[in-house]
């Protein structure tokens, strides 16, 4: 059985041309996938729909100490905040959540897949059968 959860907040980007403009955003966690958590960001105006897709544990670490390297870094900010630095081609956005909704979210996480759990959690067996298809 699969479960989920999903938490809804605003973000800022703080080196963007208005840093205090607050942007929807959403945390997203599936049992199906025990190892990742999705930032989402929905359509804006003519801007499509974004996700971003890291490891959970770089999320959880990142809220204590700077962790990660390549399109995802996470550091704890200074005011109260966790800082996720993104990088794709055409950019980078340094993005910061409040610490408090990045701690709940992954609490949520962490009941619904406990950490060491998260490869009974998988469905190998289908994996392979789509790789093989």
């Amino acid at each position: 059985m699969t479960v989920a959860t999903c938490w809804s907040t605003t973000v800022t980007l703080p080196r963007s041309p208005y840093p205090q403009q607050a942007v929807e955003a959403g945390l997203h966690f599936d049992s199906a996938l025990p190892y990742a958590v999705r930032l989402v960001f929905p359509p804006l105006g003519r801007i499509e729909a974004v996700e971003w897709v890291f490891g959970r544990d770089l999320l959880n670490e990142g809220r204590h100490a700077p962790v990660g390297e390549g399109d995802v870094t996470v550091c704890p900010g200074t005011a109260g905040d966790i800082l996720i630095t993104l990088r794709g081609a055409t950019g980078d956005a340094l993005i910061s959540i409040p610490a408090g909704i990045v701690t709940g979210f992954l609490l949520d996480c962490f009941a619904l897949v406990p950490a060491g759990s998260e490869h009974e959690h998988l469905d190998l067996d289908a994996a392979l059968a789509r790789l093989c298809d």
